[in-house]
Parts: structure tokens; C-alpha cells; sequence
């Protein structure tokens, strides 16, 4: 089985729509959504293919993958070794084009470091 790891951005962004659900619509909601990023998580540990690429990231060096949390949100990933790298989690309300320049031009500053 393989490893997951978050970057700090997407675990801030998935923390962030946490506080945000819980705000909403209450702590129970909150946890429901908890539980549901960690299915996911746990998905993707023993199915690292199960997200398809990701065409908005076709063009970067490194193969990305998404999957969807829910109705609302997916994580962005991409595999390296035993390794499953969750670089971003989008709100997929937003506008998608903007998400993934945000996270090209996170890959390219780590490019550079």
C-alpha cells in the first residue's frame, strides 16, 4: 500500500472548506465531510490510478491525477515512487483554469528550489 502525503497548501484549502462547512452548517457536517477526504484518501492509498489525469495539468513534466471528494471538491495528485502527492484540493466551483495556473505556478517555483 502506498503512502499519502499533503502538501501544506492543500491541506490548508481542504482545512479551510472544513471551517467553512462547519460554520454553515455544523460541527456534524464537518466531520461527515472529514470522513469522506479520508475514504478518499484511503482509496487512493490501495488504487493510485483510480483518478484520472488531470487535463487542466496535461502540460506539466509530472503526470496529475483528480479525484472527486464530493459534489464540491477534488483532490489533485500526482505519484511519485510509493508515494501519493496531494499537490492541491479545488473547489470545483471555482474557475478550474485558475486553480491549476495557481498550482503550475506552485510546480515551478519547487522546480527552481
Amino acid at each position: 500500500m502506498m503512502k499519502v502525503r499533503w502538501s501544506a497548501g492543500a491541506r490548508e484549502r481542504m482545512d479551510k472548506t472544513a471551517d467553512f462547512i462547519q460554520e454553515q452548517y455544523g460541527v456534524k457536517s464537518k466531520m461527515r465531510f472529514k470522513k469522506e477526504v479520508r475514504r478518499v484518501n484511503d482509496l487512493l492509498k490501495a488504487n493510485p490510478y483510480l483518478g484520472p489525469v488531470e487535463p487542466l495539468l496535461e502540460d506539466l513534466t509530472a503526470e496529475y491525477h483528480s479525484i472527486v471528494v464530493n459534489s464540491l471538491n477534488k483532490m489533485v495528485y500526482r505519484i511519485a515512487d510509493d508515494t501519493i502527492h496531494i499537490a492541491d484540493f479545488w473547489d470545483t466551483r471555482r474557475e478550474p483554469q485558475k486553480q491549476a495556473q495557481q498550482l503550475k505556478d506552485n510546480e515551478s517555483l519547487n522546480l527552481k528550489s
